[in-house]
């Protein structure tokens, strides 16, 4: 998704509402049926599922924006506390929870609870793990997504359809200046651990701020809200209701982000280490070794994953060599490159642009039910992004609200219509939609069997790999028509094997900004703004970028073992949906999953 806001979900995990990206399940605790729910007619499995649904209750009450986020709007008036005592707090309950789970007995728990008890240990086992690195924790400020984007992400979240929501609303933006008081604070303790984002990284959260704040108020992100149409307002209803907007927005958040904006050029800049990487920080070898194993699932070194990146990289270029010769383009890869970023390859503007993404849209539905024997019932839709996120920020989903209010949201980022190819979109709309990640996240919701934190949770190997196996699928179906499209593949593809060797690179080796931009432009063929974004993003979130390649090569892998197994009786279909109809799974615990399934559908009756 890119589901990677990066400081509420960091929140969230500090806090104990989403699952950690942790890997490490045993066999045995890892076993799933091929399909089914759980059964809950055992004392062990009563008391389980009264401990999850505790536990989701609480988390959301700890952390309301994540609440928001998942379609619970009852705190929707009100900010996480994240002072040092709240998060001292929430220390001790998340050690209170691991001891309560631990405490029941896996035995009499059926196959598909013992797999959730052990996620939930380990997934409070790995919240333990990154709270221990106290420094790493204050960096809140990220290149894509951080602080300076909390507010605006989360109002597009809250609905406004009852007085009570409008007065929520209201509530949340005159609490804003004591969340940002308490998250300057932390970043003040951060200078003083000698954790600070580098000065790349500040630049954009500088940029990022004056968008928001420099835009006439009744356009800029913080007035969405009130500047929606709502059949349940009169005229004369949503223009009280707007003037109350303008004043909250004048009284409490301007100046807030205002005093955050001063705070990051002044003293939290002045402190900023020109270059970044977790390689040249003290202390950042342990913490990167964590946010690889959380972000993979797996125990893969930052060495074999550099070494991965590399060798699927040369595979990658000699495909690109292969569709080369096939349109008849001579030359280097740059000069291909130049080739066929020629002006009519373009969108003349940003609303163009976002029709080319519906369009795209509409050719993918048609073919979902040839590639799974079942679906999710949950729309979608596709909508700008934000303008104040700059040309440069990736395209990302927005799952859709648990209770099936709405519907899932592709954010595109149109803004980019002057250096993102037609070619380009088909790759980008699979891999975020259909069947990339509101398929998976849509159908994850709709599991009525597992409880919520799986059904809402995520690991990134997962969900990321998904979505590049989504885009793997739609080049095995033929949807990319042509060899320019075909070539779109290629370079999505390529772009998330060149983060396996930069992250890496940034964070495991110490190469340098410079350095790392150099070898994503060479070896990936996009502009420069957006490659520089995307380092600066690796910057901010190390190991995350990892998780992309490794999960679909791992999902690939396990489809090439039930293929072999299953011979002519092999079914995409059936594959597809045993892949993504447990919810996202750490990877381990997916071989196992398919493992299972592989040997049910040995002795399942022939159609």
């Amino acid at each position: 998704m890119k589901l990677t806001r990066r400081h509420w979900l960091a929140d969230a995990l500090a806090l104990g509402t989403l699952p950690a990206l942790a890997p490490g399940l045993t066999q045995a605790q890892a076993a799933l049926p091929a399909t089914g729910g759980a059964t809950r007619a055992t004392p062990g499995a009563q008391a389980l599922h009264t401990l999850f649904a505790r536990h989701w209750d609480e988390t959301a009450r700890q952390s309301p924006e994540s609440a928001t986020y998942r379609g619970d709007h009852r705190f929707n008036d009100r900010w996480a506390d994240v002072s040092p005592a709240a998060d001292a707090a929430r220390q001790a309950r998340n050690a209170a929870w691991l001891a309560e789970a631990r405490a029941i007995a896996p035995e009499a728990l059926s196959a598909t609870d013992r797999t959730s008890r052990a996620m939930f240990i380990h997934n409070l086992e790995a919240q333990q793990r990154i709270a221990a690195f106290e420094g790493w924790r204050t960096l809140s400020l990220g290149a894509l997504f951080g602080l300076q984007q909390l507010l605006a992400s989360v109002l597009q979240q809250m609905p406004i359809d009852t007085p009570e929501q409008r007065a929520q609303l209201l509530a949340r933006l005159a609490a804003w200046p004591q969340r940002m008081a308490q998250e300057i604070a932390r970043l003040e303790r951060g200078i003083a651990l000698g954790w600070v984002s580098p000065r790349p990284v500040l630049e954009r959260v500088l940029a990022q701020l004056d968008r928001q704040i420099g835009t006439p108020l009744r356009q800029g992100p913080f007035f969405e809200p009130f500047s929606r149409r709502t059949p349940v307002l009169s005229e004369g209803q949503a223009q009280v209701f707007q003037a109350a907007g303008e004043v909250a927005i004048t009284a409490h958040v301007l100046p807030a982000m205002r005093r955050l904006r001063d705070f990051v050029a002044g003293p939290y800049l002045a402190a900023a280490p020109a270059a970044g990487g977790l390689a040249r920080q003290a202390g950042g070898a342990p913490v990167y070794a964590d946010l690889v194993r959380q972000a993979t699932t797996t125990a893969l070194t930052p060495q074999q994953i550099h070494d991965t990146g590399l060798a699927e990289m040369a595979r990658l270029h000699a495909q690109f060599r292969q569709l080369m010769a096939q349109m008849d383009l001579k030359g280097s890869f740059a000069e291909a490159v130049a080739a066929l970023n020629a002006p009519d390859q373009f969108f003349a503007s940003p609303e163009a642009m976002l029709e080319g993404y519906r369009a795209v849209a509409k050719r993918l539905d048609p073919e979902m039910p040839r590639l799974f024997a079942e679906l999710p019932r949950t729309p979608y839709g596709i909508r700008a992004m934000p303008d104040h996120l700059g040309p440069g920020a990736a395209d990302n989903y927005t799952g859709p609200p648990a209770d099936g209010s709405g519907p899932g949201w592709y954010n595109a980022n149109v803004l980019a219509f002057a250096r993102r190819p037609r070619w380009a979109l088909p790759t980008l709309v699979a891999h975020e939609t259909v069947p990339g990640h509101h398929l998976q996240v849509a159908r994850a919701r709709e599991l009525d069997g597992l409880p919520a934190f799986r059904r809402q949770g995520g690991y990134t190997a997962f969900v990321e790999g998904w979505g590049l196996y989504a885009e793997r699928l739609m080049d095995e179906t033929g949807f990319y028509t042509t060899p320019q499209q075909r070539w779109g593949f290629l370079q999505a593809q390529a772009f998330r094997a060149a983060r396996l060797v930069v992250d890496t690179g940034l964070h495991a080796f110490g190469w340098s900004r410079e350095q790392a931009i150099a070898y994503m432009v060479d070896h990936v063929g996009e502009s420069p703004v957006f490659m520089t974004a995307e380092v600066d993003r690796y910057l901010s979130q190390p190991g995350q970028a990892l998780a992309y390649m490794v999960g679909q090569l791992h999902i690939l892998a396990l489809r090439d073992q039930a293929r072999q197994a299953l011979g002519a009786g092999f079914d995409l279909r059936r594959f597809n949906n045993a892949v993504i109809d447990q919810g996202a799974l750490p990877l381990d615990v997916l071989s196992t999953q398919i493992a299972d399934w592989t040997a049910a559908e040995r002795t399942r009756p022939a159609a």
